[in-house]
């Protein structure tokens, strides 16, 4: 056993070094100062994917220092009862938030640890933002030293000065004109209020909305947590005595939105879209924090190809010009584009439009924006699925030749017989865009003509939730899924145009699936950043599902109402959408190549509520097949030019082809097994407007015997392409050019 004397001399020598270390350490560091956290202040520069220059963007300009007195003592009582209420007690240092903060960093989770107000500061104002134990601890004994060397005021002023407010902001100075266009010195206390809470985050607190980044900071969220921040800090100055009783009043009475977004220099165009997708990537795949981002010295090479960029934004003004006419037409008004395109087997994004442009105003980024319904373009995740896993009932896969009844006010049934149910307890009816009797069609017939009610009852049938893993597999992402109910099917769900266009890229790779990209490389300091590998790349179906989808959407092409898309020249699948009262409207198409989405819909400025679309462009309806298809290929003509078609796969069949799928089982007859083959040009549109044969009993009948096709209220809603007059011939399988039906929605829901 060891001596007491040895104990406590042991004892005595490590108490000892620990304070020779801590001495040379509070020794060695220097205070900083504001113009310190200034000069740190650097560009961020993008690259196209060839290597030249897009654009030098940073808040190093946006920055100007104020002395405490130019502050208004509001705005300094205001971050003191938020954040730090013992700020002029207190050493400097909260030892117990950096415990906390090792102890997190230990266990590898969230190195956050309660900070006073100098702590904060000395982060402002530090050089390298690395979340390390050495890092840590230089930051105590430099906040130790700010503590002992700076008055409080001084300390105070410089955390002001240095904090990021946001839209570019650093510093109060720069953060007053930002969101209220005036000098520091003149905030209320209701503004100063307001500003505090941006400290907590203000990508989720600035009213304006960060969804480019995130989707959950949306404007709306944003406000809502703004106000209940900025309530709770004029409560705390209230509280301890900060704020008189009429001052309360009178700040709390209104809540002092800010002025709008301004465009910050050189992201104008689509430029300001192209750097924030790559920056939401660059924060999602790094320890990189927003701060640290804005305040610049990142080198970022991106997927995107400048000319293919320029081509997707001439191809949206080009139909715009011809189309729209705002100032004649107030149905006109508020209607927008977005857009993008993916390279399949490799899920780098080429090109995207995200809207208007920054200069404009417009700052959401409609390329990945979430909120705007697929409609039909959803269904060939349902004829994936129904080819990969077969319906309750089948034996087996089906092929797209087995018949579903394509009916209009259709009841649909469960998968124990019983029919879905409204909420009034009354059968729900599924409608189609027109009333046209098609009886029992095949699925290809049904995507051709995008007859809403064979894919209402073939998702029930598969299973919803066959249906959005399918999904989910090919890219997109599960927080976008609408209710996994009968409407699911029809596209109520609202994945971005970028999430569309990678999932239709999984059919034109086969079945591989590479999730979404726009960022190859980041630097810092000359040093590469990592996380920045391309994604790794899944089998998502099984190939020949995949290739029968697109086999099957080639005929929406080449027969259906996909047809303005046949001026592409060159072999594409692709499908159309259109959603209930005509909010919105969609084509996503691809080559072997490339793979394009667009959505075209209106919405309300001020609510951010869609709007319906009829009457727009002097049209009845605006229809996926129409504008959107028109988009897509003018911009695919321009994206695809100089390249070889290189044409898809021939499938192999797949399933077995169930005629009459639930009919009665009718008398033996020699019959033809249909084609596999699609048509290979539309036939002439029927003239005239001849009267139509009334429905055999085998066109109502459903699996579980014969429906009645009347009664019913508050049914599906219609979207979806519009349709000719039938003629008697038109229900055959092969060809046609019935511009189709489109797609209702359950209770009101989206179609398409």
């Amino acid at each position: 056993m060891p001596s007491w004397k040895l104990v406590s001399g042991l004892c005595i020598g490590f108490f000892g070094s620990m304070l020779a270390v801590a001495g040379v350490g509070y020794a060695m560091v220097d205070v900083p100062s504001e113009g310190q956290a200034a000069a740190l202040s650097q560009n961020n520069v993008y690259y196209w994917s060839n290597g030249k220059q897009m654009v030098a963007t940073g808040s190093g300009q946006n920055r100007q220092n104020v002395t405490i007195d130019r502050i208004p003592e509001a705005m300094q009582q205001a971050v003191i009862s938020a954040e730090n209420k013992t700020f002029y007690k207190d050493r400097g240092v909260d030892p117990m938030g950096i415990a906390r903060a090792l102890a997190n960093m230990a266990r590898g989770g969230d190195t956050q640890g309660g900070s006073t107000i100098t702590q904060q500061f000395v982060k402002n104002t530090y050089l390298s933002q690395d979340q390390t134990v050495t890092r840590k601890f230089k930051e105590m004994f430099i906040s130790i030293k700010v503590g002992t060397k700076l008055s409080k005021d001084e300390i105070l002023q410089g955390y002001l000065n240095t904090s990021y407010y946001g839209r570019g902001a650093y510093g109060i100075q720069a953060a007053a004109q930002t969101y209220y266009g005036k000098d520091a010195y003149k905030l209320e206390p209701s503004e100063c209020a307001f500003l505090a809470a941006l400290l907590k985050g203000p990508t989720y607190y600035d009213p304006a909305g960060n969804a480019n980044l995130d989707t959950s900071a949306s404007a709306g969220a944003n406000k809502k947590r703004s106000m209940a921040r900025w309530g709770w800090i004029l409560e705390q100055m209230h509280n301890d005595k900060k704020l008189t009783d009429d001052q309360y009043q009178k700040a709390i009475k209104t809540y002092p939105m800010p002025q709008e977004r301004k465009a910050i220099k050189g992201m104008s165009g689509q430029i300001g879209y192209l750097a924030d997708t790559a920056k939401k990537y660059v924060l999602n795949h790094s320890n990189i924090t927003e701060k640290q981002f804005d305040q610049g010295g990142y080198q970022i090479k991106t997927t995107f190809e400048k000319s293919k960029v320029e081509a997707l934004t001439k191809a949206v003004k080009k139909v715009e010009k011809e189309k729209l006419d705002p100032e004649k037409r107030e149905l006109d008004k508020h209607v927008q584009f977005g857009a993008a395109s993916v390279k399949p087997k490799d899920g780098a994004i080429v090109a995207l439009y995200g809207g208007a442009g920054y200069e404009n105003g417009h700052f959401n980024n409609n390329a990945d924006t979430s909120g705007v319904p697929v409609g039909s373009t959803w269904k060939p995740f349902v004829l994936a699925a129904a080819m990969e896993h077969g319906t309750y009932r089948s034996d087996g896969p089906l092929s797209p030749l087995s018949k579903y009844n394509g009916n209009d006010h259709l009841k649909i049934r469960n998968n124990d017989g019983s029919y879905v149910m409204k909420k009034d307890n009354t059968p729900f009816f599924q409608e189609n865009e027109s009333d046209r009797p098609w009886g029992y069609i095949s699925l290809r017939k049904a995507m051709e003509q995008s007859v809403n009610t064979p894919f209402v009852q073939l998702g029930m049938d598969v299973g919803m939730k066959n249906v959005a893993d399918l999904a989910e597999k090919a890219g997109i992402l599960d927080s976008s899924f609408a209710g996994l109910n009968a409407s699911f099917a029809l596209g109520t769900s609202t994945p971005s145009a970028i999430r569309m266009a990678d999932s239709y890229a999984t059919f034109a790779a086969a079945g591989k699936q590479a999730a979404p990209y726009s960022v190859t490389s980041v630097k810092s300091n000359g040093q590469e950043v990592p996380g920045f590998e391309k994604p790794r790349i899944t089998q998502a179906m099984p190939e020949n599902v995949a290739n029968n989808v697109t086999n099957v959407l080639e005929n929406v092409i080449q027969n259906g109402t996909g047809t303005n898309a046949l001026s592409l020249g060159r072999t594409a699948a692709g499908k159309t959408g259109t959603t209930d009262e005509n909010k919105s409207a969609w084509f996503v198409g691809y080559t072997k190549q490339l793979s394009t989405s667009i959505a075209m819909f209106r919405e309300d400025p001020k609510s951010a509520k869609l709007l319906s679309m009829n009457g727009t462009a002097g049209e009845k309806s605006i229809h996926g097949g129409d504008t959107p298809t028109e988009v897509w290929t003018e911009y695919m003509k321009a994206a695809l030019k100089g390249e070889p078609d290189l044409g898809f796969p021939e499938p192999e069949k797949i399933g077995k082809i169930q005629d009459g799928v639930g009919a009665p089982t009718p008398t033996p007859t020699p019959s033809v097994e249909p084609s596999e083959t699609a048509t290979e040009s539309p036939s002439a549109t029927p003239s005239g407007t001849p009267s139509l044969p009334s429905p055999s009993p085998t066109d109502t009948c459903g699996f579980f015997g014969c429906d009645e096709e009347d009664g019913g209220t508050e049914n599906g809603g219609t979207g979806g392409e519009p349709s000719t007059s039938p003629s008697p011939t038109d229900t055959s399988e092969d060809g046609g050019n019935s511009r189709g039906n489109g797609n209702g929605g359950i209770f009101g829901g989206p179609a398409g």
